[in-house]
């Protein structure tokens, strides 16, 4: 809903025949800006994600050089995902706005803000909206172990200049109460009184919130090497897995790996799940996992209710704990 209410606020600076780039990823990310552009008879343009292993045609990940043809004269706005929750890889958010934003200025773009969908990304690493130099980013309290809500930031120049009010906001910012209005101050990254970031600073001696975002990523190679040396062997190659997304092992991604089991033995997203259920012990599911355009557009298609098998691990799981998924794999299906 946040989304929406923000695409709801941006209605009126929105004109017939503008523009917005968005990413095939979650429903809660991109609906808002279709249904926006409906109302407005904006065009909508998809930056798309492509494979980088001609073995692997689910190879897919986004590159920044497929998303500049995209911008013209009448961009609007960029609503991206800064990590991908079905491929798990990080969009280099910095690099993708400075490219866009250099991009637009020599198209003759009026306006171009930019929206940056972080619920898969807030995690795994520290998010750095000025540094980003975005308009609005989002991303949900409880993915960051706190309580079942979202939060958002707003660019102070956007409040004053794209958004009109369409309710009234109190809210919380360091334990002052806070009324948002329009030509107010910006939205702050507001984790709410609920003990999150003192959470994330006690997993470092530092004290540090970049300090422990650091260790969390290191932990998380730990994690997904792994899973994916063995998703990726020659044996489960040949038995027809295929990680869904990129499988190197390296911090341009997160310990969440997508994968299908796809050939002349192919074995049904649904099923492996159902494998592991019965065995109990181990939560993995399937899907499309709210990323219905990413899935539905995979060459060779998939069955895009059956989706995905998506294994999702963060800095609590334990090495000996991914050994036990790979076991599960060796034991069910022969993998």
């Amino acid at each position: 809903m946040i989304i929406e209410n923000i695409a709801r606020a941006l209605e009126n600076d929105i004109q017939p025949g503008d523009e917005f780039i968005i990413t095939y990823e979650h429903e809660a990310n991109n609906g808002p800006w279709k249904r926006l552009a409906e109302r407005r008879n904006a065009v909508v343009k998809y930056w798309q994600p492509t494979p980088i292993s001609a073995e692997n045609p689910y190879s897919v990940t986004y590159k920044v050089e497929e998303l500049l043809p995209l911008v013209s004269s009448r961009t609007r706005l960029a609503a991206i995902t800064a990590c991908s929750n079905i491929l798990g890889s990080l969009v280099p958010v910095e690099e993708a706005v400075k490219a866009l934003r250099q991009r637009a200025k020599e198209q003759g773009a009026r306006k171009v803000e930019v929206s940056v969908d972080c619920v898969a990304y807030a995690p795994h690493r520290k998010m750095d909206v000025k540094k980003w130099d975005i308009d609005y980013c989002v991303f949900s309290l409880y993915k960051v172990y706190g309580t079942h809500n979202a939060a958002a930031y707003v660019r102070s120049a956007a409040l004053q200049t794209s958004l009109t009010s369409i309710a009234h906001h109190f809210l919380k910012v360091d334990d002052k109460p806070y009324k948002l209005q329009p030509g107010g101050p910006g939205y702050e990254l507001v984790y709410g009184a609920t003990a999150v970031v003192p959470y994330l600073k006690s997993l470092t001696p530092e004290d540090d919130l970049a300090a422990s975002f650091d260790a969390i990523a290191n932990h998380e190679q730990k994690l997904v090497a792994p899973l994916l040396r063995f998703l990726t062997d020659a044996k489960q190659a040949n038995r027809g897995v295929r990680i869904v997304g990129t499988s190197e092992i390296n911090l341009s991604r997160v310990p969440t790996v997508s994968f299908v089991v796809v050939g002349q033995n192919a074995i049904k997203s649904k099923d492996i799940v159902g494998a592991f259920d019965k065995k109990g012990g181990i939560g993995i599911r399937y899907g499309h996992f709210y990323a219905y355009s990413l899935v539905d557009n995979l060459r060779p298609k998939l069955d895009v209710d059956d989706g995905v098998v998506r294994i999702s691990l963060v800095h609590y799981n334990t090495v000996e704990e991914v050994e036990k998924i790979v076991g599960h794999f060796e034991g069910s299906f022969g993998l």
